[in-house]
């Protein structure tokens, strides 16, 4: 099975497990931490990603560390079988899973905007307004900068991309006029 198939399937069980208690939030935050984490501090935990260090040692580490963070019961054995397979590589893909599903039955999608400039915080909530009207559903938004884009917006809601940037209307403009020639 390839690795987005193994991540969808363990995501799908604890999402499966983790709402049934009440817990499908808590869930998601702690494995968005801990994806940030294993970024952030990669040589500190390089360890529990190697093949080499024994599975013992491993499962070891993730229980003292799971007593000592107090991460919930489904996170905490979500982690200890990760360990167990030799999967704990597939953290990062399994926590997007996750929200995917969590936002997906909490009706929420997820937009990333992009824009020349940094949008104002007022500007970003009219703009998040404006695409849970467009969608009919509740939007969170993600905002970016990308100074190539020259000014307008680009918006990704889902698959769907809208681009509303300079680049993109010069590029029409180009495209119109080598048609026309």
């Amino acid at each position: 099975m390839n690795e987005r198939g193994a991540a969808g399937r363990y995501a799908r069980e604890l999402f499966d497990v983790s709402w049934r208690h009440g817990q499908a939030e808590t869930v998601a935050t702690e494995l968005e931490t801990l994806v940030e984490a294993t970024r952030e501090y990669a040589a500190h935990v390089r360890p529990l990603f190697h093949p080499l260090v024994p599975k013992a040692k491993k499962l070891e580490t993730i229980r003292r560390f799971s007593q000592t963070l107090g991460v919930s019961k489904p996170t905490a054995v979500l982690l200890e079988a990760l360990a167990q397979h030799y999967r704990l590589d597939l953290l990062g893909e399994i926590s997007r899973s996750f929200r995917e599903r969590l936002n997906d039955k909490k009706g929420v999608v997820r937009a990333r905007v992009t824009t020349a400039v940094p949008l104002a915080p007022e500007q970003a909530e009219a703009l998040g307004r404006r695409l849970t009207d467009v969608t009919g559903r509740q939007v969170t938004l993600q905002t970016a900068v990308d100074p190539s884009i020259i000014g307008g917006v680009v918006t990704e809601v889902d698959s769907t991309v809208y681009d509303g940037s300079v680049t993109r209307q010069l590029a029409r403009m180009r495209e119109k006029l080598v048609e026309n020639v």
